[in-house]
């Protein structure tokens, strides 16, 4: 496994590699289980033939809150042992100065995804989303990108910015990969308090429980209610928003048979969860 810290190094690294598969699985680090089944995932995609490649890069862009950057758990060493067991080729571990210039002055912003869930709570997290993985997808220039579904709308996004901008780069959604509990693995959880950590789960069985009010006939608003009424119920815990929207759009649905989306993200405490879940009528 090579390690690249800065451009240069990462080009040469990949050389080698121009013509065959290259699939790229971009983190920001603090890599857990949820992580490891995407870097399998591109192993087996890739084959013997391929290339796998993961940036592990904290993106100071995309923070919109500069303590949740402060705080954002940062495990170099482990990440390196998890990328080496998974089978990844080349690791790109730049610094925020290699990524970006100092007068860097481009941005990029999707309009209409982003305004919506996380990206109306989040102000600007979407445009250093976008600048980050075209940045990646430049410099790596993979044939193919994995991404988890947990962030349900930033590959939403990521599909239209790969779409727009015509980037050759084929993008595979991954499923969420949870605890024995039911709770969708995030490098946040460690932060988590012991009884907030016990509570979390809650989160995914309110989303169970709207799956099937939903698949009974329940209203959008009836469902949501429900699954704020639930996780409001735990102490210390506060819910950002949990919306039920179109699957592709994102906004508010105009035809239900449709796939639909329920969204939710809830601080325990001061950490900020997200999970979702696909509904169907039937």
């Amino acid at each position: 496994m090579q390690i690249a810290r800065t451009k240069e190094e990462l080009r040469a690294a990949l050389a080698p590699a121009r013509g065959r598969r290259i699939v790229l699985v971009p983190t920001m680090g603090a890599l857990h289980e949820g992580h490891a089944s995407l870097l399998r995932q591109a192993r087996e995609l890739a084959g013997d033939q391929g290339t796998v490649v993961s940036s592990v890069f904290l993106n100071p862009v995309q923070f919109d809150n500069a303590s949740d950057l402060a705080t954002y758990p940062q495990t170099p060493e482990a990440d390196l042992d998890v990328c080496r067991k998974c089978g990844v080729d080349v690791v790109f571990m730049p610094t925020p100065e290699v990524m970006y210039c100092p007068d860097r002055s481009i941005t990029l912003e999707e309009t209409h995804l982003s305004t919506v869930l996380c990206g109306a709570k989040r102000p600007g997290h979407f445009a250093g989303v976008c600048l980050v993985v075209n940045k990646l997808f430049n410099l790596v220039q993979p044939t193919d990108a994995i991404f988890g579904k947990k962030d349900y709308q930033q590959l939403a996004i990521l599909r239209r910015l790969v779409r727009d901008l015509d980037i050759p780069v084929c993008l595979h959604g991954a499923e969420i990969v949870r605890g024995e509990d039911g709770l969708a693995l995030s490098s946040r959880n460690v932060r988590l308090t012991p009884e907030h950590r016990a509570a979390a789960p809650t989160i995914r069985r309110s989303l169970l429980a709207a799956r099937e009010a939903y698949r009974a006939g329940k209203s959008a608003s009836e469902v949501c209610a429900a699954v704020v009424s639930t996780l409001e119920a735990i102490p210390g815990v506060r819910v950002d928003y949990a919306e039920l929207v179109d699957a592709e759009t994102l906004h508010p649905q105009t035809d239900e048979n449709r796939l639909a989306l329920l969204a939710v993200a809830a601080y325990f405490g001061d950490v900020r969860l997200i999970d979702n879940i696909e509904l169907t009528r039937s």
